[in-house]
């Protein structure tokens, strides 16, 4: 079975959807097997973005997500990184389908409800940043 990581954005938790979205990967047969609420800081975020972080867009990010406290969580399922991510739609909410998670709740390219590991190797690398491997019950 494959694990993934999620964080429930900002804008999820503000709009109350996370039961919602949430019950959108169960409904698909994925378990939580990891789930804590937390407060963003700007260390984490510039590790967890350091791929932008650098960019002129980054402190819009760092703001964003360190607005007000996010669900992080761990998925586990067959092919999970995947579907998870067809169940997001795309990145740009604006042009995420009806149906899936972004297209129905998400607002733009940053607003758009959920972040989700994107391969294998990322999955990996964000749980070890966000969980201790006792926090993940498989």
């Amino acid at each position: 079975m494959q694990k993934t990581f999620i964080i429930l954005k900002p804008d999820c938790m503000e709009k109350g959807l996370a039961g919602q979205v949430l019950q959108r990967f169960e409904s698909e047969g994925f378990s939580i097997v990891a789930a804590k609420m937390a407060r963003l800081e700007s260390p984490i975020l510039r590790e967890h973005y350091a791929h932008v972080a650098d960019l002129p867009f980054f402190p819009d990010i760092e703001a964003f997500m360190s607005s007000r406290s996010v669900i992080l969580a761990a998925l586990e399922g067959e092919n999970v990184i995947q579907r998870v991510r067809d169940l997001l739609g795309p990145t740009d909410s604006t042009k995420a389908p009806a149906g899936t998670i972004r297209g129905d709740f998400g607002t733009d390219m940053m607003r758009n409800m959920v972040h989700a590991s994107d391969g294998p190797e990322t999955a990996v690398a964000e749980l070890k940043r966000f969980f201790e491997d006792d926090e993940i019950f498989a």
